[in-house]
């Protein structure tokens, strides 16, 4: 795997007894598994300077000219500014926290300042009993 644009540099050479060659700018950034006739090749933390064209080439066995296949692949890394996501997740969680802890307050105070049982309670019926009968309204009259 080679850069060729911007700076000319080989990134990565595997031979045909699996023994290889890591560019010192790539350690422990680029990871790569043969299969085969076949090498997959991934990059990880990819930086400004990575910034290039990238093309695989085979070295023809008794030579040192260089087979490439195809016009490579163009990488370009655009730095962008990272939003630290993680001290914003803490602030939604605890403004959640907070929201919860205040329902739960007012739901205690409203609860202490009103008479549940009396809500739940059976109502026992207003009623007046008067005797209407002919010996009770005689007792009441008023004779001189």
């Amino acid at each position: 795997l080679l850069k060729t644009h911007v700076q000319r540099e080989q990134v990565l050479y595997v031979s045909s007894q699996n023994a290889s060659r890591l560019s010192a700018a790539f350690a422990n950034r680029l990871e790569y598994s043969k299969e085969e006739k076949k090498i997959v090749v991934t990059l990880h933390n990819l930086q400004q300077d990575d910034s290039d064209i990238y093309v695989c080439a085979g070295l023809l066995k008794n030579s040192s000219f260089l087979s490439v296949n195809g016009s490579g692949t163009m990488v370009m890394i655009k730095e962008v500014e990272q939003t630290d996501c993680h001290h914003s997740s803490w602030s939604i969680y605890g403004l959640t926290i907070v929201v919860v802890l205040l329902f739960s307050a007012l739901m205690c105070c409203t609860l202490y300042h009103v008479d549940v049982k009396k809500y739940f309670q059976k109502r026992k019926q207003n009623s007046v009993y008067e005797d209407m009968s002919y010996r009770s309204r005689c007792n009441t009259l008023v004779t001189n």
